[in-house]
């Protein structure tokens, strides 16, 4: 199941940016959406995630902040991010769950992945 991300960019603090994830194919086989990120020198780190049925989760540093959705197909999810800090700078990548199970935090929760988009956050 492909995943697409689109927007990202670069914005200053304080400012605004969204990411999209377009998912083809499978879709029915994709029961929750998520988003982490990277920085160089660092893991990659949980950002939030929303399940096809309904509920979501955030990393404490974004709460508040961030706004993840999803449609009822599992065809498109978004986040919508909001005073952005430049220690949100990273490249965010979509990733697919396909179990039926809470919301995963961690990478090896998830089967699908896209290629990234870069998020630039200058102080």
């Amino acid at each position: 199941v492909p995943l697409v991300e689109s927007g990202g960019g670069w914005v200053q603090a304080g400012g605004s940016l969204e990411v999209s994830c377009a998912v083809s194919g499978r879709t029915a086989s994709v029961h929750a959406l998520g988003w982490f990120r990277q920085t160089p020198g660092k893991e990659r780190e949980f950002v939030a995630a929303v399940r096809r049925v309904g509920g979501s989760d955030y990393a404490q540093s974004v709460k508040g902040r961030f706004t993840i959705s999803m449609n009822n197909a599992a065809s498109t999810m978004r986040m919508q991010m909001h005073n952005l800090k430049p220690e949100d700078t990273g490249i965010y990548y979509c990733a697919g769950d396909r179990s039926l199970g809470p919301i995963a935090t961690r990478e090896p929760g998830y089967y699908y992945w896209g290629q990234g988009i870069q998020v630039t956050v200058s102080s």
